[in-house]
Parts: C-alpha cells; structure tokens; sequence
C-alpha cells in the first residue's frame, strides 16, 4: 500500500452530446401557416484538465474515476438555440503527464502550474429547421441531431517536480537527511522500505531562494524490473535538476560502499538514460560512527573503487550540512531561478474559466461506400461505411429527413448497387429499422 500518495491512476472521460435541433413553426395570430423557426441544439460540455499547485497527489481519482461534462439542450422554438452544457475542469498536480490508454501515446505533460489541455470536446449541437428551408422545401420538417461528445480513456502518471532527488538503499540515512535540511516532517523507521512515499521537503536559502528535495524510497537490485517498490518511485526523480546519492559509509549494514553506488547506478541506468546523465553528487553519511583514520581509509577506497569524489557528512550530528545545502544550490541555481520565473509569469496569467473549444462538428455529407445483405429471396437491408455518421446524423422515421438520406445515399450510388444485388421491384429493402418497399 501507497497511503495516500497516489501517483498513477486510469480515468475515463465523457464530453457532452451537443443538444438536437428543433422542428417548428411559427404560431402567430392572424398568421395562418407560418415558416419554420426551430433553432439549433446547444454544445456539448468539454473536458478539459488543469494543472494547479493546490495539489501534490492523484489520490482525489481513487474512487471517482468518471467524468462526464453536460449535454447540450435541444433547440427551441422561435429560432432559440439552447443552452451549452457546462465545461467540467479537472484538476491535477504539477507534473502529472496525460496518456490516452488505447493508443498509449503521451497527450500532455503539465509541468507548470495553470496549464491546461482540452481532453475530450463537446459536440456541435444539431441545426434545427429554419436552416433548411429554401425555395423548393418552404416548410421542412428536418432537424439535425447534436453531434455526441469525444470519448477518451486515460492514464495520469504523476512525476514530482522536485529540485533533488535523494537516492541510495534503505537505511542509509535519506529521511534523516531530508528531516535535518529541510522543513519536512518524516517518520523514520529503522527497516528497509520504511519510506513508502516519496517526502517532500522544502530547503529555504538566506537569500529567500528555495529548492525542492523528494526524498525517493530505497532502491533495490532489479527495481527498474518492478522488484520491491523501486519502480513505482523511479520516475520521481526523472525530473529533477540533480541527484544526490546517499552512501553509508559506516558499513555497520552494507559491507561495501563503492559496490553499493555501482548498483544503483546500474538500476538508473537500466529504468532510463534520462537518469545516468543527471549531475549527481556523492554523500558519504555516518561518518560520526567513525574515527578519524578509518574515514580517510574508507573515503579513499571509495574513490579507488569508483573513480568518483565523495562529499562526507552525518545527518545525525548536523556535521557539513550547511556546505552540503551550498554545495547542492550551486548545481541547480540556474535551472532553478529560470524555472521559478516561468512558475511566476503562469501565477500572473492563471487559466481563464472561458475557454474557447471548438466542438466536435458534424463532418460534410460522408462518402458512403454502399453494401447490399440479403436476408431472404425478398428481404435486404443497406449497409456500408458511413452509414452509421449518416443515421446518427438525421431521424430516418421523419418523412423530410428520411428523403433527404435516400438522396445523399443515392448520390453514392444506392440504386445501382441495389439493382446489382439482384433486388427486385416489390421486394423489401432495410435502411437502419425503417423498411420500404423497392421500386426501380
């Protein structure tokens, strides 16, 4: 178990049906036959995903995992169009990436704060009659359907923005350290995997500058595998500036450091390349455990082994903290301050609850490639690609919307491809539920 910090959950997100237009004609007085005057259905709602600073967790999708946005109302009388559905905002944490689980490509990836993106847009409400008169059809009785929602599934994946990632195997003294330099409350148990969310802690500068430490749960050889907890913490450090690797050089629970720091670098180097070109610095922790000799002993051997300088400190006692805090902002000031400014211009011209979409419109008559099935000697029924958009489009049981699909499916060729078939005059044809009688 995660507590209550969850960082991957699966969504699924519905925008609205646009409304359908109305059939209608005006009733005045002393107005015996007055035209048509249906207005267009409203727009479906959208779905749109925001990123905010409120939140540092997915764990608000742990039971809600549904969206719907508001559909359309239908026209209304007098030309009326009716109203758009509501727009629904969902909010997620900085650094939450969007994935579309069917196709699994990345959609967005929400690093700064304000950021949005238009998941899934409503559909275009329906034109209602009084768009379809002309000279020839002065009182049509045809309406457009509202045209349905998009429909997306998704997977957030969040990824912590933090400045530092502290990394190293269990016990080797990473909550400790995050406790000591920064404001962060941590419970510090002595077993492995005792960190079982990644803490935050926030490192506050003298000169009002301030870094992000994410102190990420012990690796273990074949995390990047999925073995322990390492996997599901990994990704936490993808985006920091810098690394910094805790070793224990006491050796009172691990025998061998430098054999230690190979490992986890491997298991960075295998879970992502992002990883291995991180600038990194070295911690040597306990070092209050040792005498003087042995440390310069151990700290030599460490160097020999990996090729690599050490920074030695001990979170318990506080010793070279302050040096280290100095030594880590050097690293990350520059990537830092531009970072913040980016953060601070977004601040300034947060997301506005207006957003303009375009819905999801209905595409020009489709080409429909015409199929005939035989059901027996005098029954058949119109099938085809395009079929579906086309009755989704019109009510085939309306006289005037029934002619107009039979136009536009004879301009794709409909009495050919049945004459082709072998129908005959007098036998049944089927378009959708609605049954005719075929003449040539």
């Amino acid at each position: 178990m995660l507590g209550d910090f969850i960082d991957e959950v699966n969504i699924k997100v519905i925008a609205g049906k646009g409304g359908d237009g109305a059939v209608s004609f005006r009733r005045e007085k002393y107005v015996e036959k007055g035209g048509p005057d249906g207005g267009d259905g409203g727009d479906g709602g959208s779905i749109i995903i925001k990123s905010t600073l409120n939140k540092n967790t997915l764990v608000d999708f742990r039971y809600k995992k549904i969206f719907k946005a508001e559909k359309g109302q239908n026209g209304k009388n007098k030309k009326k169009t009716g109203k758009s559905g509501e727009n629904v905002i969902i909010e997620v944490p900085v650094g939450t990436l969007i994935y579309d689980i069917e196709t699994g490509r990345l959609i967005s990836d929400l690093k700064l704060p304000e950021q949005y993106v238009v998941i899934a847009r409503g559909g275009k409400g329906g034109r209602g009659n009084a768009r379809f008169a002309t000279s020839t059809l002065q009182v049509p009785k045809i309406a457009e359907k509202g045209v349905e929602g998009e429909v997306k599934n998704l997977r957030l994946v969040l990824k912590i923005i933090a400045d530092v990632g502290l990394i190293g195997y269990p016990n080797v003294g990473k909550s400790t350290l995050i406790s000591r330099i920064s404001r962060a409350k941590v419970e510090i148990a002595d077993y492995p995997f005792t960190t079982l969310t990644p803490n935050l802690g926030v490192v506050k500068l003298k000169d009002g500058y301030s870094f992000v430490v994410a102190d990420i749960p012990g690796l273990i050889e074949g995390a990047h595998e999925g073995k322990g907890l390492g996997d599901k913490f990994l990704r936490h450090i993808e985006r920091c500036s810098l690394i910094v690797h805790i070793i224990d050089i006491s050796c009172f629970e691990r025998k061998d450091p430098g054999e230690d720091y190979k490992n986890i670098r491997r298991e960075l180097e295998s879970f992502s390349p992002i990883l291995s070109r991180k600038k990194e610095i070295i911690v040597a922790n306990k070092i209050d455990l040792l005498n003087e000799n042995e440390l310069e002993r151990r700290l030599l051997d460490f160097k020999n082994k990996t090729g690599k300088d050490i920074f030695p400190i001990s979170a318990y006692t506080g010793k070279n903290l302050d040096p280290l805090i100095q030594k880590i902002w050097r690293e990350i000031k520059k990537e830092k301050i531009e970072y913040q400014k980016l953060v601070e211009r977004r601040l300034r011209s947060p997301v506005s609850e207006k957003i303009k979409i375009e819905p999801v419109k209905y595409e020009p008559d489709p080409f429909i490639k015409i199929n005939v099935v035989r059901w027996d000697e005098e029954t058949y029924e119109v099938v085809g690609e395009g079929m579906e958009k086309l009755l989704s489009r019109y009510d085939i049981n309306q006289k005037d919307s029934r002619i107009l699909i039979l136009n536009i499916l004879e301009k794709n060729g409909l009495n050919k491809t049945l004459k082709d078939a072998g129908v005959k005059e007098g036998d049944t044809v089927y378009i959708d539920n609605f049954a005719f009688e075929y003449i040539p």
